[in-house]
């Protein structure tokens, strides 16, 4: 998903962004949030659900015969929209979307974000199979700012994701949350790192 090269980079954009601020930045990015399997299965259900209706209404084949064929039917198109080039499109987009932010949260505090001594940590999460991305601050900058401070950032690396920049995206998301973060967490007497400097794959 990412290279070595831009790991490091993401790193320096890291130290450079938290020597002017006493915040903390820390960057995820995910293969993809969940599996979904679920879901090719229902749809494939409700497809063999109503296979039956004109096989019935156009054939005179016997019931064993459609039911045989629906039971096929279910397995075929439930083998088929498994397949991971077809699974993540037939999954409903706000359902990505939900995934994606419960394991951004789950990431949060995996990691302890929330447990810096001023909860000024930033959270800068990327989901790629779900084509998702967030910024999830804590309650110190949150109280400080509106959400609407972070869509900047999120723009940006977005951008950068779809031209296949991800390295890119993140060094321009990270100097923008620490511009936010040093305007109002300057760095103080005990500016310790408290976070990892480092862009976490999962």
């Amino acid at each position: 998903m990412i290279t070595e090269s831009d790991k490091s980079r993401v790193t320096a954009a890291i130290r450079a962004a938290e020597q002017r601020t006493a915040g903390e930045i820390y960057c995820v990015i995910a293969r993809s949030s969940g599996d979904y399997w679920l879901v090719p299965v229902a749809w494939a259900a409700a497809a063999a659900l109503f296979a039956p209706l004109p096989m019935l209404a156009l054939t005179d084949w016997s019931a064993s015969v459609v039911y045989l064929l629906q039971i096929i039917a279910f397995l075929l198109l439930g083998m088929v929209l498994s397949h991971p080039s077809l699974r993540f499109r037939v999954v409903p987009r706000q359902a990505r979307h939900d995934q994606a932010h419960a394991e951004a949260m789950r990431q949060f505090y995996a990691h302890q974000i929330d447990k810096t001594q001023h909860r000024t940590g930033v959270l800068i999460f990327v989901s790629a199979a779900e084509r998702y991305v967030e910024v999830v601050a804590d309650a110190g900058i949150n109280d400080k700012v509106s959400r609407m401070v972070w869509d900047d950032a999120v723009h940006a690396l977005v951008s950068a994701v779809k031209d296949g920049r991800p390295g890119d995206g993140f060094v321009a998301a990270i100097e923008r949350c620490g511009a936010i973060l040093a305007q109002h967490f300057p760095p103080g007497a005990l500016n310790r790192d408290e976070l990892p400097d480092k862009l976490v794959e999962i």
